[in-house]
């Protein structure tokens, strides 16, 4: 009994010192989304001092812990999570990210759905897998990520892209995707781009994407219905946050030319001379004054006696560039109850060409309140864009003709101090032929332009007090721009001189133009959402009215020193469209869901009776892992998909053909009414039966996920039907109209294809983790019926006669190669001149050109990879086009012995592939030959980046990110083709502006 009542003594006294024990609590934290470790994470105690950090695998000791105690885990990004201490030992945090649940969301027109709820062909990629290195305009964090989605961006600074989804849907109308950047439509064609601007795209900053989604089907584009037929591109931009948190990222490159064209050098252009046109000896280059050879006859490279220059002009006109990025974002709580975010970034890259240079200033602000208690949800976002740009003169082509033996400067004033082709040394006088010195064309050639863009929108997200479940959204938006420029070429460039009745003038006036533009973009939309669970069913409905208007006025001075110019200021008719649209989704037991869309558009480039088109869309899903796999360990997710919709495109580039017009004629067309002459107005071309042209899509898809989603991804197939195409230029019957061609309805086309994505985290528990991406698509597209059946001509070429080179024709490719087939010797040489007799009647002329290949790819391809190890990163990405063919116009226009000799006495360097051929002249239809079409398939990386993460510690108060990378890499570019680069939109190889090489150093701080 004593023992009895000692221990319960003993425990009456130990009590209350045990309630008041402080223990230890330990743990890790990762991130909810992928599941990966968070070092630098703070955990403490809430209302006390007492925290710590977690480690460099997530892991942390939190000290004198109570019972009872509140502990909270907070990272910048993620939302704070709160967790009561009840004595356990140890404990798993998982973090969200701010803004974002485990399931993820994806962006739509409209709204907003669940991913694995999505019923149309969506992709979207957030900003944390963006391409990572140079991406100074938007479209570069996306090339090679999304399936179905070719990106071709020129070399140049700034410079724009062409972006097609699923091949475009349009023969000669725009083929571009539509672009809305949160909520607010982007015109994207050259209406859209004010005068002085790189691209359409070029004012955008890329580093307030938060995330881009890609809508490739009908099922999902048909909402947008007036310009949905070549997909949608919807950007959503960076949101302010509660908590402060300053963002400062630097980005430095340099880069470098690594690819040129073979031309001969000095010493093979002197033998060539020599041999093809010894008369001409006389015309080649000076003395080098700075070269200690001796002089010897039998030397290459030397004439009699003369020991030549060796001048590589493409080396002269390419230069060493610079890129810096700088952009500081701050986020926080305005006045405690309003998040914000602010950036200012400055990007500015310089182009391979000489004096070419990209300089943009970018302003945002985006505001997120909510009031009566998050009834109302306001956002606000309000962006300025500053384009300063100095353009070069791009005389690529001058620098391949320019003769190699003569050097870039003479000292001859008379010229700018450049080595120029003369007649007559005496009086400096500039010889009516010749390649213009093209480093001379680019120094006394000044361009530049100054672009200003505000764009933004203001959204109410209103959610009835009486009615949770009905929401009013209000959209109001603004895309205000202008441009002025100025071309100014000095009086001493060759390319400057004016020539009356064939004579060169020394009496040289040179040239100055200038230029503006003001085009405004005003939005309004409103809509109803109403979304209400009613057993297993659950409904959202959305319907809503669109009202967009486009203003546009472009003046151009004309050459302000000639007393002849001409002023032109250009107003276009506004173009406004009107839309009424209704979405509704049905979706029961979680696991069958319907989804309905339609959309009435008006547009003012049509008549009245037919200003208006309907575009209807439908899709259903089934989420066959909720049937059928509901136990399995391997299947998480597998849903199959199929839809159909109808879009339409009105982008002629034209907005009032349908009208009939007339202009004012010239002196000539005048009529003399008593001493008074009366100046006639001429009727224009109109079709007052112009209608929306529409594209019909199909699609299928199969979206799965495997071991807990540790591989994701989806198999698409997709066919399309373009009908009453719309074209520019499609000729009229004779007598019928004020024009033979013009803008009119018809013919129609297909496209078919398949898509496949997958994404894999093949590491991502421990220190090292691996996750890769990779993607695949075809398609194949054919022409179904044109004007009155006829062929059409296409695809422009330089060089020789000129002419087309590409066919539009029933049953083919659109643009394919119209040729004629090359006949070869025994040892495989082409024999000039002879082609094959197609068609069997003993001649050889028009009539026995052939479609033969086409530009379009077998398959693009791309791969991105991810790596890490503790605090060490490394990605790459990469893509290929496969069985895409070129036209190498380069070598067609000027790979021929003739043209050793330019016009007059002078002379020409031509390409080193001249003597593959040994063709003498492009004449005798040689440029068109099928010889010039060559397999342009490649394999390239685009970007290699490895990083280092300095974690936040008790000390450091920052996280700290340095890269290093290499752009474009050329020794990682694979190809066959043997032009400059076989990446070339639209399949025609003219002396494209080359892409650089660069290496990147960066620096990431967040406080």
């Amino acid at each position: 009994m004593k023992t009895m009542l000692k221990k319960l003594l003993f425990f009456m006294l130990v009590l209350p010192l045990s309630v008041l024990a402080q223990n230890t609590l330990t743990g890790k934290v990762t991130d909810a989304l992928n599941n990966q470790v968070m070092p630098g994470v703070t955990v403490s105690i809430s209302g006390t001092s007492t925290g710590t950090i977690t480690d460099e695998q997530g892991a942390f000791t939190l000290k004198n812990v109570k019972n009872g105690d509140v502990v909270s885990f907070a990272f910048l990004g993620y939302k704070t999570k709160l967790v009561t201490y009840t004595n356990q030992q140890s404990i798993s945090i998982a973090l969200e990210q701010e803004g974002q649940g485990i399931e993820e969301v994806v962006v739509v027109g409209y709204g907003k759905v669940k991913k694995k709820d999505a019923t149309g062909a969506v992709t979207q990629i957030g900003s944390k897998d963006f391409n990572k290195g140079a991406t100074p305009t938007v479209e570069n964090l996306l090339n090679g990520r999304v399936a179905g989605v070719q990106i071709t961006t020129g070399g140049g600074p700034g410079s724009g892209s062409a972006i097609r989804i699923r091949g475009g849907a349009s023969l000669t109308a725009n083929n571009e995707p539509l672009i809305v950047v949160d909520g607010l439509p982007l015109q994207n064609s050259n209406q859209g781009t004010p005068s002085g601007s790189r691209n359409f795209l070029a004012s955008i900053d890329p580093s307030t994407i938060e995330s881009i989604t890609v809508l490739k089907d009908a099922a999902s584009t048909a909402i947008y219905g007036s310009r949905a037929s070549n997909g949608v591109i919807l950007i959503t931009t960076k949101k302010g946050s509660k908590k402060l948190n300053v963002e400062y990222n630097f980005q430095y490159g340099s880069g470098q030319n690594r690819r040129k064209i073979d031309v001969l050098g000095a010493s093979e252009f002197v033998s060539a001379v020599e041999k093809y046109f010894p008369n001409l000896t006389n015309a080649l280059g000076v003395d080098d004054p700075n070269s200690t050879a001796v002089d010897n006859p039998s030397t290459p490279g030397i004439i009699e006696g003369r020991l030549l220059y060796n001048t590589d002009w493409q080396d002269e006109i390419y230069k060493r560039t610079d890129y810096v990025v700088n952009t500081l974002n701050v986020g926080g709580s305005l006045f405690d109850v309003i998040p914000t975010r602010v950036t200012a970034s400055n990007t500015y890259q310089e182009g391979l060409v000489l004096t070419d240079k990209f300089n943009r200033s970018n302003f945002s602000l985006a505001l997120s309140p909510s009031f009566f208690k998050n009834h109302l949800k306001v956002n606000v976002n309000a962006n300025y864009a500053n384009e300063r740009n100095k353009f070069a003169a791009t005389p690529i082509g001058a620098a391949l003709r320019m003769d190699p033996t003569k050097p870039v400067y003479s000292g001859n004033t008379a010229w700018g101090g450049f080595t120029e082709f003369l007649s007559n040394t005496t009086t400096n006088q500039l010889a009516a032929g010749g390649t213009r010195n093209p480093v001379g064309n680019i120094l006394l050639n000044n361009s530049i332009s100054d672009v200003n863009r505000i764009y933004g929108n203001v959204q109410l997200d209103y959610k009835f007090h009486f009615l949770p479940e009905l929401r009013a959204v209000v959209n109001a938006g603004i895309d205000k721009s202008s441009g002025s420029g100025r071309n100014t070429t000095s009086k001493n460039s060759s390319v400057a001189f004016s020539i009356l009745d064939g004579t060169i003038e020394n009496n040289k006036l040179g040239s100055r133009e200038t230029y503006s533009s003001e085009l405004n973009n005003k939005l309004f939309d409103g809509y109803l959402n109403y979304t209400k669970k009613f057993g297993g069913l659950e409904l959202d409905a959305t319907a809503g009215y669109s009202y967009q208007k486009f203003e546009q006025v472009r003046y151009s001075s004309g050459n302000v020193v000639d007393p002849n110019r001409n002023e032109d200021t250009f107003t276009a008719p506004d173009l406004v469209l009107l839309g009424f649209f209704g979405r509704t989704n049905f979706t029961l037991n979680d696991k069958y869901i319907l989804s309905l869309s339609y959309r009435r558009d008006g547009s003012s480039r049509f008549p009245s009776n037919e200003k208006y088109g309907n575009f209807p869309g439908a899709s259903i899903a089934w989420k066959v892992n909720k049937d059928l796999f509901t136990e399995s360990k391997v299947i998480s997710d597998l849903k199959l998909r199929a839809g159909w919709g109808i879009t339409g495109q009105q982008d002629l580039g034209q907005n009032d053909f349908f009208i009939p017009r007339y202009q004012t004629g010239n002196p000539d067309s005048q009529y003399v009414f008593g001493n008074t002459p009366i100046i006639l107005g001429l009727p224009l071309a109109f079709n007052s039966q112009l209608k929306w042209e529409e594209t019909t899509n199909y699609n299928a898809g199969l979206d799965y996920g495997l071991w807990n989603d540790r591989i994701t991804g989806s198999v698409d197939v997709f066919y399309k039907l373009s009908e009453d195409l719309l074209y520019n230029d499609a000729p009229f019957a004779d007598g019928s109209n004020f024009s033979n061609k013009g803008a009119q309805n018809s013919g129609s086309f297909t496209t078919k294809g398949i898509e496949f994505n997958i994404n894999a985290d093949i590491l991502r528990e421990g220190n090292f983790k691996w996750n890769v991406n990779f993607n695949a698509s075809t398609y194949e597209r054919r022409i179904k019926e044109l004007p009155a059946g006829n062929n059409l001509l296409v695809g422009g070429i330089g060089g020789g006669t000129g002419g087309n080179i590409q066919i539009f024709s029933e049953g083919w490719t659109p643009f394919s190669y119209y040729v004629y087939k090359q006949l070869y010797n025994p040892n495989g040489t082409p024999i000039e001149g002879a082609f094959a007799d197609i068609n069997g009647d003993n001649l050889v002329n028009e009539n026995d050109r052939y479609i033969y290949k086409n530009p379009d790819p077998a398959a693009l391809l791309g791969f991105q990879s991810s790596m890490s190890y503790k605090n060490l990163d490394l990605s790459f990405n990469m893509r290929a086009s496969i069985g895409n063919k070129a036209y190498n116009n380069v070598n067609s226009a000027n790979a021929y012995t003739n043209f050793l000799q330019d016009v007059g006495s002078t002379v020409a360097n031509v390409p080193s592939a001249t003597f593959e051929s040994n063709f003498a002249s492009a004449g005798n239809n040689v440029i068109f030959s099928d010889y010039y079409i060559e397999d342009a398939s490649f394999l390239r990386v685009d970007n290699i980046t490895l990083g280092y993460t300095f974690q936040k510690t008790e000390t450091r108060k920052a996280v700290v990110r340095i890269t290093a990378g290499i752009q474009n890499p050329d020794f990682l570019l694979f190809t066959k083709y043997s032009g400059l680069d076989p990446e070339v939109f639209g399949g025609i190889d003219n002396t494209i502006y080359p892409r650089q090489e660069q290496i990147l150093l960066g620096v990431n701080v967040k406080f």
